[in-house]
C-alpha cells in the first residue's frame, strides 16, 4: 500500500506551549490507521493540521499528493471531528443536503441516509438527537462527497456496543472500498480490531509503531500503550 499521508517533522506550538513536537506519521490508501495517545498528546491537533485547520510552524504534510492549505486540497477529504456545535439547529436530512451540494459527485442522501440508519430522526434537530445518532451524522457527514481519505476523531466515543459494532463495521467498509482512514481512539480493542497500522503519541510526538500484531508481540496492546505514554490530562 502507497502511503498517501505523509506527516514530516511537524511543530506546532499554541499558546506558548509546544503541542506537536516533531511528529512523523503515514498513512495509506485502503487502510485503517489508528493514532492514540493519552488526553493532551496532540491527536486531535494533529488531525487538524493534517485538514488544513492548523498550520505548523515547521515541518510538512503531504496528503494525496498535496499540502491542506492548498485549494481544493481537501476535496478528496472527509472529516469527522469531536464536536459540531455549529450544527444544533439543523436536521439531518438538511445538513446532509446542504453538505452534498458542495461535491460534484456526493453520494445520494436518502441511500447515505439508509447506509447510517438516519430515516428515523432525519427530521430532528441535531441538538435533541442522541450522543450515538449524532456520531452516526457526524460519519455520513465526513464521506457523503465520496473522499478518498477520512480522518474520525474518536468516531465512537460514547456509543453503546451495538451501535459501536455497526460503525466498526462501516469504517471497515470504507478500508475495503479503498479509502484510507486515519482515526484517534482511546479503545485498545478497537484499535486491535479495526487497524492495519497503530501509531502512538506522547507530548506531541511518536513514541512506538506498527502493526498490532508487532506491537502486541509481548503483550497486550493497552500494556504497550501504557509503557510508551505518560498519565495525560485530566
Amino acid at each position: 500500500m502507497v502511503d498517501v499521508l505523509q506527516v514530516s517533522d511537524v511543530r506546532l506550538t499554541l499558546g506558548g506551549r509546544t503541542i506537536l513536537d516533531g511528529l512523523s506519521l503515514t498513512a495509506a490508501l485502503g487502510s485503517v490507521t489508528a493514532l492514540l495517545g493519552p488526553n493532551g498528546a496532540g491527536k486531535t491537533t494533529t488531525i487538524r493540521c493534517c485538514t488544513g485547520l492548523l498550520s505548523p510552524d515547521s515541518g510538512r504534510v503531504d496528503l494525496l499528493g498535496r499540502t491542506p492549505s492548498e485549494p481544493g486540497a481537501m476535496d478528496a477529504v472527509g472529516l469527522m471531528p469531536q464536536a459540531t456545535g455549529t450544527w444544533s439547529g439543523v436536521t439531518p436530512l438538511q445538513l446532509l443536503t446542504y453538505l452534498g451540494r458542495l461535491y460534484a459527485d456526493p453520494h445520494p442522501v436518502p441511500e447515505l441516509m439508509a447506509a447510517f440508519g438516519l430515516e428515523g430522526f432525519a427530521r430532528t434537530p441535531y441538538r435533541r438527537l442522541s450522543g450515538g445518532q449524532q456520531q452516526a451524522v457526524n460519519m455520513a457527514g465526513a464521506v457523503i462527497g465520496r473522499p478518498s481519505f477520512v480522518f474520525l476523531d474518536e468516531p465512537t466515543a460514547g456509543l453503546d456496543p451495538h451501535t459501536r459494532r455497526r460503525t466498526w463495521d462501516l469504517i471497515s467498509g470504507l478500508a475495503a472500498a479503498g479509502v484510507g482512514v486515519l482515526l484517534t481512539t482511546h479503545a485498545m480493542d478497537e484499535a486491535e480490531r479495526l487497524a492495519d497500522h497503530v501509531w502512538i503519541m506522547d507530548a506531541g510526538h511518536i513514541t512506538a509503531h506498527g502493526t498490532v500484531a508487532e506491537l502486541t508481540a509481548d503483550g497486550p496492546l493497552e500494556e504497550v500503550f501504557l509503557r510508551h505514554t505518560s498519565r495525560g490530562e485530566l
